[in-house]
């Protein structure tokens, strides 16, 4: 007898069994990926809206004859508020979800961005011209919708508590050492082709930029996470792995806009924002399953319905940017065929200006050295006739016709 009541006051001094901490577990994760998710969409959404009232600023000053600078007008600083809330919502945001949930989720400010510029708009579209213009952005932004909210829905739910054992467990794993290594190995070789070989190939600029976006987002979420245990009360201040992230997220971020600064320079944005889009997610993903292990425990199902959610995603931001207007450079000189009077006279062999390439204008330097002699402009001598007072005002220049034997 006195062993069975031991055993039942044993018994009855264990913890509660776990049969509903499972699900109680399940279901604060997905609470915490809807806080994240709820924070990077209004972070990016905030972010886009921003950047179109800056941008907005900027052109209304240059059309206009406002002497003050831009950062004297009150919607310039709205901008720049609304862009650093926005940026402090991402930021949260990588406290509370996984890394893999929130990365691709920067897909709406390319939704927003498309919203924006199309309720903008200052020419006015017959219904038929709007929907064939425009009908890309529409498929684009419906796709993009799907697959984000694939990726809400079949996101990894791994929490782990940001503490300073925990990040220095993950940065001296053999996993995460030997994906350094690689992208160290890429990232050198990258670069050398980039400055030495003339390298300028926009994947080779923008594979550069995805890979110290990775880095960049591995320590956002560090630091992120240790900074909202330490607000709770779990002081993760004093542990120097912090400030090592924080050194590593600042420096990489400043490259990583250097790069994209380079980019910007020598391809359209529109083309820059979908690639680069594609190849820093991918990346970032791949740095966030080894560095934070966010697909450990997941089930296949989840894991192809997430990679489905990306592809989706990607197809939607590339409709969307491939139907942006690109931008036409201005060129300050007076093309030959816009010249009052001047006739274009390129199919009849009395060329006084040839097309080339269907942008060139007088006066732009463009180097002809490769073209023909034959195709060269033909030159204008100038007829000296002697003109009276009292005659008839005469056109000084004349064209002559030249063929292409001549």
């Amino acid at each position: 007898m006195d062993g069975a009541q031991g055993a039942a006051l044993q018994l009855q001094q264990l913890p509660p069994t776990s049969s509903a901490d499972p699900a109680s577990e399940a279901s604060f994760s997905y609470k915490e990926n809807l806080i994240g998710a709820l924070l990077a969409i209004f972070g990016h959404l905030v972010v886009s809206i921003a950047l179109n009232l800056q941008k907005y600023c900027h052109i209304r000053l240059a059309g206009s004859k406002d002497p003050r600078a831009y950062f004297k007008t009150k919607t310039w600083w709205l901008g720049l508020f609304l862009m650093l809330l926005g940026e402090l919502g991402v930021f949260a945001s990588y406290a509370f979800a996984p890394l893999s949930l929130i990365v691709p989720l920067g897909a709406v400010s390319v939704i927003a961005s498309a919203i924006i510029g199309i309720i903008f708009i200052k020419e006015k579209w017959k219904p038929k011209d709007f929907l064939r213009r425009y009908v890309l952005s529409f498929v684009g932004c419906g796709l993009t919708v799907v697959g984000t909210y694939l990726l809400v829905t079949f996101a990894p739910n791994s929490h782990e508590k940001m503490t300073g054992e925990n990040v220095t467990k993950h940065l001296v794993s053999w996993p995460f050492l030997l994906y350094m290594l690689v992208e160290i190995v890429l990232f050198c070789l990258l670069l050398y082709f980039y400055k030495e070989k003339n390298a300028h190939n926009i994947v080779v600029i923008l594979l550069l930029v995805a890979l110290l976006g990775s880095m960049t987002v591995v320590t956002v979420k560090a630091v992120a996470g240790m900074l909202v245990l330490s607000i709770q009360g779990n002081l993760q201040l004093d542990y120097p792995i912090f400030y090592v992230m924080f050194v590593c997220m600042v420096a990489t971020a400043i490259y990583q806009a250097a790069f994209l600064s380079q980019a910007s320079q020598m391809y359209d944005s529109s083309l820059i924002a979908s690639v680069g889009y594609i190849l820093s997610t991918t990346v970032a993903i791949t740095a966030g399953a080894i560095f934070y292990l966010d697909f450990v425990g997941e089930d296949v199902l989840h894991i192809c319905m997430f990679a489905l959610g990306c592809l989706i995603a990607f197809l939607g931001v590339f409709l969307i940017t491939r139907n942006r207007k690109k931008a036409i450079p201005f060129e300050p000189y007076i093309s030959m065929d816009a010249m009052p009077g001047m006739q274009n006279m390129h199919d009849k062999g009395m060329t006084v200006q040839p097309d080339l390439k269907a942008s060139f204008s007088y006066g732009a330097l463009e180097n002809n050295d490769s073209i023909s002699e034959i195709y060269a402009p033909a030159t204008l001598p100038v007829m000296q006739e002697e003109h009276s007072s009292r005659s008839a005002s005469g056109v000084p220049y004349r064209v002559l016709e030249h063929t292409k034997k001549e």
